[in-house]
C-alpha cells in the first residue's frame, strides 16, 4: 500500500478513555512506556520524560538526547510552567567569522549547524522539580530498548528509508543506524548499546554525565575535527530556563503556548485572528475554513518570520503583538473572497519532531516536545556516546541586523511548540502538532475542530488538513477536487501534499469529572491509551 492510500485514509479511529492517567505519542512503545510509569506510581512529568527519552532511542530520525525539548507543565490547581529546553550557539560563533569564510548560509549537515544540545539538561531539571521518581527509573524504558533491541513500526520505517542519505553523508552512523547498508524496514530490529551506557551514566550522575566529562569531551572532538567551534566551556554553561507561558483566548479558553525564541506566538496571533471570524457558522464550506485559515497563517507567518527569534538578543513585545489594535489590523487584510499574496520563506523548512502528551491521576498535564531539526538532525554522530547530534543552528541567518543573526550564546528560532488549553483556570487539553513549520497552524486547525465544529479530539486530528506556506497552500489528497477548484478561483496556488501534514497528539481531562480521552494521530504509527 502507497504511503498515499495509507498515511491519508479516513481511518474513523475511537477515543481512548479513562479517569487514572492518560498519554498519547507518535510511537505505540513510547505510549505504553509513559503508562507503566503511571502505573507504577509516577506523576506526568515523569511519564512525559520517560516517553520522550524512549522515542529518542526507537525512533532517532525523529528525537533524540543530541538535541532540543520544549515543555509546559499544568498543575490541575494553579499556574502553568514553560520550560525552555534549547541550546545556544557557540562562544565563537561570531557572524563576522562566518562571513569572513565566504558563507552566506549554514548548512543542514554542517557542525556549524550543531548547537549545544539542550534536551537533557530540561529532562533533569523538571524531573528533579516537579517528578516524582527518580532518573533511573525514568529512563530505564529508555536504557532498556537501547541495550536490548527494539523492532521498527510502518511509519517509522517509511521515513527512516525516506532520509537515509543523512546518516550516509557523515558514514560514523551507519552501522547502528544503517545496519548492512540499509535502513531497517518494517520488523527491523536493531539496538544502540553505546547510546544506553549513556543513559546509564545521565541516570546516575544526572547532566554532568552529558555535558562535561567523556560524552562532552566526544561531542567538542568530534565537531572540531569537521571544523565547529563548540568547546567544552559550551556545553558545561548550557543551562535550560523556565519561563512565563503566554496565551490568548479562543472561544472562551486560554490557548497557553511557549514565548519565544519559539513560534508559539504565531499560533496565538492566527487564533486571535479567526476568533473574529465566525468559524462555527454552518454555512461556511470546507473551502472557506481552508481559506480563512490560510489567510490567517499567513497574516500570522510574516510576523513571525520578521520578529521571532532569541528574545535575549532580539526583545519582542508579545502583548502589544496580540493587542486588539495589532489583530484588528492583522485581520483588516484578509478577504473571505480573495488570497492574498503569497510570501516566500527564507529559513530550513523543518519536518522531525517528537511531541508526547501526559495527564495524571490527579489531573496535572505536561504537554512535551523534542527534537533534532531535520530527519537525523545533522547526521553528525558521535559513536563512543552514541550521540547523534541536531542541527537547529541551521536556522541561523548569517545577515547583519536580521532577528535571527547568528551570536555567541544565542538560541534560534525554534519551530517546535508544546501546547496546551485550559477552561476556567484549569487545564483541560496538552497537545501538539509534529510537523515543523506546520505547527502553529497545525495547533489551531486541530482547536477549531473542537471548539468551533464540536468535534471530538480524534476527530478533529482524522479531517483532512491544509497548510499555506512559502507560496503555496498544501492540500492533503483526502480534500476534494471541488474544494481545490474553489481555493484555485479564489487565488490559491493548490499543491498536493507529498506526504501527511503533521502528527497530532493530545489528552484532554474533564475538569468536573475528572474522565479523561486521548487522541492519537493516524499519520504515524502511535496511539494513545489509559492508565
Amino acid at each position: 500500500m502507497s504511503w498515499r492510500q495509507r498515511d491519508f485514509m479516513v481511518p474513523g479511529r475511537s477515543l481512548a478513555v479513562g479517569d487514572r492517567g492518560m498519554a498519547a505519542a507518535s510511537h505505540p512503545a513510547v505510549t505504553l512506556a509513559a503508562i507503566d510509569i503511571l502505573r507504577s506510581g509516577g506523576n506526568a512529568v515523569d511519564a512525559a520524560i520517560a516517553a520522550i527519552a524512549l522515542q529518542g532511542v526507537i525512533d532517532p530520525h525523529m528525537t533524540g538526547i543530541g538535541g532540543d525539548c520544549f515543555a509546559i507543565y499544568a498543575p490541575a490547581s494553579g499556574q502553568p510552567v514553560a520550560i525552555n529546553g534549547s541550546g545556544r550557539a557557540p562562544a565563537k560563533a561570531e557572524l563576522g567569522w562566518f562571513r569572513q569564510q565566504g558563507l552566506m548560509s549554514i548548512a543542514d549537515d554542517s557542525p556549524h549547524a550543531v548547537t549545544v544540545p539542550g534536551a537533557v539538561d530540561a529532562w533533569c531539571r523538571l524531573a528533579a522539580d516537579y517528578g516524582s521518581k527518580g532518573l533511573d527509573e525514568i529512563l530505564a524504558p529508555a536504557i532498556h530498548a537501547a541495550e536490548n533491541g527494539f523492532v521498527v513500526p510502518p511509519r517509522s520505517a517509511l521515513d527512516w528509508a525516506r532520509y537515509a542519505d543523512r546518516i550516509e553523508r557523515h558514514q560514523a552512523g551507519v552501522p547502528v543506524y544503517l545496519p548492512g547498508g540499509v535502513a531497517p524496514g518494517i520488523g527491523g530490529k536493531l539496538s544502540h548499546p553505546a547510546l544506553g551506557a549513556t543513559l546509564r551514566r545521565i541516570a546516575r550522575e544526572g547532566r554532568a554525565a552529558f555535558y562535561e566529562g567523556a560524552v562532552a569531551e566526544e561531542i567538542v572532538a568530534t565537531l572540531r575535527a569537521l571544523g565547529g567551534l563548540m568547546q567544552l566551556e559550551d556545553l558545561a554553561n548550557a543551562r535550560s530556563e523556565y519561563v512565563a507561558p503566554i496565551s490568548a483566548d479562543y472561544r472562551g479558553h486560554l490557548v497557553w503556548q511557549c514565548p519565544p525564541n519559539g513560534q508559539g506566538v504565531a499560533a496565538l496571533l492566527i487564533a486571535r485572528i479567526l476568533a473574529g471570524f465566525d468559524m462555527a457558522d454552518p454555512a461556511l464550506g470546507e473551502a472557506d475554513r481552508i481559506h480563512l485559515l490560510a489567510e490567517a497563517t499567513k497574516a500570522a507567518y510574516r510576523q513571525r518570520d520578521a520578529l521571532v527569534a532569541d528574545p535575549a538578543f532580539h526583545p519582542l513585545d508579545v502583548e502589544a503583538l496580540l493587542s486588539d489594535a495589532s489583530i484588528t489590523a492583522l485581520r483588516a487584510t484578509i478577504s473571505t473572497k480573495r488570497a492574498s499574496a503569497p510570501a516566500d520563506f527564507e529559513m530550513p523548512v523543518h519536518r522531525d519532531t517528537a511531541y508526547v502528551a501526559v495527564a495524571d491521576r490527579d489531573g496535572n498535564m505536561v504537554s512535551f516536545i523534542n527534537s533534532l531539526f531535520f530527519a537525523f538532525g545533522s547526521g553528525i554522530y558521535a559513536p563512543r556516546s552514541g550521540v547523534l547530534l541536531h542541527n537547529r543552528g541551521s536556522g541561523f541567518r548569517l545577515v547583519e541586523g536580521h532577528p535571527n543573526a547568528i551570536a555567541p550564546g544565542k538560541r534560534p528560532f525554534h519551530t517546535i511548540i508544546p501546547g496546551l488549553l485550559a477552561k476556567d483556570g484549569k487545564p483541560v487539553m496538552a497537545f501538539g502538532v509534529m510537523g515543523g513549520q506546520y505547527q502553529a497552524a497545525g495547533h489551531m486547525q486541530i482547536l477549531s475542530g473542537v471548539l468551533d465544529r464540536g468535534l471530538d479530539i480524534q476527530q478533529s486530528s482524522d479531517a483532512p488538513r491544509s497548510f499555506a506556506f512559502d507560496g503555496t497552500l498544501s492540500l492533503e489528497p483526502t480534500v476534494s477536487g471541488s474544494v481545490a477548484d474553489d481555493l484555485i478561483g479564489r487565488g490559491h496556488r493548490v499543491t498536493w501534499a507529498d506526504e501527511p501534514l503533521g502528527g497530532f497528539q493530545a489528552v484532554q481531562v474533564d475538569p468536573i469529572s475528572g474522565v479523561m480521552y486521548g487522541a492519537s494521530d493516524h499519520r504515524k504509527d502511535g496511539i494513545a491509551l489509559a492508565a
